[in-house]
C-alpha cells in the first residue's frame, strides 16, 4: 500500500524523544527533558503586537505562494545588513521553517544517482529528505579533535562526479561548531571548478558565544553563486511554533522551482506569521535576542564545566548553537541504550548521538532554565557513577 520512498523515512529521533518525556510527565513521573531544540523563552512582545494588528486588520487570506513584498523586502535587506549579501525579491521565497525549505531544496535539486555530502554529526533530518528524494548519502565523519568541522582534504576526498550537494550547517545542530571565514574560504576553494550546490543552514546564526558567524555565500563570488542560504525565526527570536523559514540564492530557477512545488503543496506561509516576521528581520527584537544569547552562554559555560568533571564524560566547548554533544565512548558504546536507561532511571531525557550520526556521544540541550540544567546534570553524573561500578 505504501510507496518505498515512504518507508525509506525513519521519525525524527529527537521528537520522538521528546515525545515520550511528555508522555513520562503526563503519567505524573519526574521528567527533566533535554532533547528539544527549542529555546525556553517567549517570542518578543513586538513579534506579538505584530500578528495581533494583522488579525485585527483581516490580514487573514491568501497571499503569494513565495510571500508578501514586505516580508521579503525584509529577508533582503537583513541579509545585506547583517550578512553582507545583496538578493533581489526573485531570489528568496518563505516556507513553513527550515524544515520546509530544505525539504523543497532536496525536492528540486536531488534524484537517484546524486550524491549529497553531509558532515555528521549532522541534524537527523538532511540524510531522510536526501534519502527520500533518491539521493545517496555521502557521510564525512568528524569529531572532538577537529571540533567537529571537515577539513578541505577531507571535502576534496569526498567529491565524485556524482556529487550534487554540500549540506553546511554553522552553528551546527548538534554540536555548536562553527566554521571561520578562512574554513569557509579553503571549503570554497575545494568546490571551485565543480557544479556543486552548497545548502547552507544558518538558523542559529544569532547564537554566537565566541568568534563570529560568516553566511557560506559571503566568502567568495564562487561560493555566493552556488549557495542557497536557509534561514528563519525560530531559534534565535523563539518562534519555533510560528513556522518561518525562507531561502535566497542567486539562482533564480532554483528558486522558481521551490515556488512551484509549494504552489502545489502548502502554497503560502501563514499570512499572521509573515507580518510577524517582519519586526523580527528588522531588528526590532534585537535586544531581546542579545538578552537570550547572553543567557544561553551562562547556561552553556556552566553546563561544559560541570559535564568536563564528570569522569568518563566530556565535552567540546560549542561556538554557537544551544546544544552540547557529550562525549560517553569511555563509559558506553551504545549510546541509545545509554539514552534510553538514563530516561527510565533517572528522569533525564537527552538525544542518542547515533541519531545524528555518530556512536559514543548523546545531545543535551540547554534551551532550559539553569537549575533544571544543574538538576539533569547531577543526575547523569550519578547515572555515570553506577555505570562505572558495574
Amino acid at each position: 500500500m505504501l510507496t518505498n520512498r515512504i518507508n525509506t523515512l525513519s521519525e525524527s529521533i529527537t521528537i520522538a524523544i521528546s515525545t515520550l518525556a511528555q508522555e513520562l510527565k503526563a503519567q505524573g513521573k519526574d521528567i527533566l527533558s533535554f532533547s528539544a531544540g527549542e529555546p525556553d523563552f517567549d517570542t518578543p512582545q513586538v513579534i506579538k503586537d505584530a500578528a495581533i494588528k494583522a488579525i485585527n486588520e483581516g490580514f487573514t487570506k491568501y497571499t503569494a505562494v513565495d510571500g508578501i513584498p514586505a516580508l521579503k523586502v525584509a529577508i533582503a535587506n537583513k541579509l545585506k545588513r547583517d550578512n553582507g549579501l545583496t538578493y533581489a525579491p526573485n531570489q528568496i521565497i518563505t516556507n513553513n521553517g527550515a524544515k520546509h525549505s530544505l525539504f523543497n531544496l532536496f525536492a528540486a535539486t536531488i534524484q537517484k544517482g546524486d550524491e549529497v555530502i553531509i558532515p555528521a554529526p549532522y541534524w537527523v533530518t538532511y540524510p531522510e529528505l536526501v534519502l527520500y528524494c533518491g539521493g545517496t548519502v555521502v557521510e564525512i565523519q568528524t569529531n572532538d579533535e577537529t571540533a567537529f568541522k571537515i577539513t578541505p582534504q577531507q571535502l576534496k576526498d569526498a567529491l565524485t562526479p556524482q556529487t550534487k550537494m554540500l549540506v553546511l550547517t554553522s552553528p551546527s545542530n548538534p554540536t555548536g561548531s562553527v566554521y571561520s571565514r578562512d574554513e569557509l574560504i579553503a571549503i570554497g576553494k575545494v568546490l571551485e571548478g565543480t557544479d556543486v550546490i552548497v545548502a547552507s543552514d544558518e538558523m542559529y546564526e544569532k547564537l554566537i558565544y565566541d568568534g563570529e558567524f560568516t553566511s557560506s555565500a559571503a566568502v567568495s563570488e564562487d561560493m555566493y553563486k552556488r549557495t542557497v542560504t536557509i534561514n528563519g525565526l525560530s531559534k534565535s527570536v523563539a518562534m519555533t511554533g510560528w513556522r518561518f523559514g525562507y531561502m535566497a540564492a542567486h539562482d533564480t530557477e532554483l528558486i522558481q522551482a521551490t515556488k512551484k512545488l509549494q504552489s502545489q503543496s502548502t502554497s503560502n506561509i501563514n499570512s499572521i506569521t509573515q507580518k510577524a516576521a517582519i519586526p523580527g528581520l528588522n531588528g526590532d527584537a534585537d535586544a531581546e535576542i542579545e538578552m537570550m544569547r547572553k543567557a544561553f552562554k551562562e547556561r552553556r559555560d556552566e553546563a561544559v564545566q560541570l559535564f568536563n568533571a564528570i569522569e568518563g564524560l566530556s565535552v567540546v566547548k560549542p561556538d554557537g548553537a544551544f546544544y552540547l554533544f557529550v562525549n560517553i565512548k569511555e563509559v558506553s558504546n551504545d549510546s541509545m541504550k545509554f539514552s534510553k536507561d538514563l530516561l527510565e532511571k533517572t528522569g533525564v531525557a537527552v538525544v542518542p548521538g547515533v541519531g545524528f550520526g555518530s556512536e559514543g556521544y548523546f545531545r543535551f540541550s540547554f534551551a532550559t532554565d539553569i537549575q533544571s540544567i544543574r538538576t539533569g546534570i547531577q543526575r547523569i553524573e550519578k547515572f555515570v557513577k553506577e555505570l562505572k561500578v558495574k
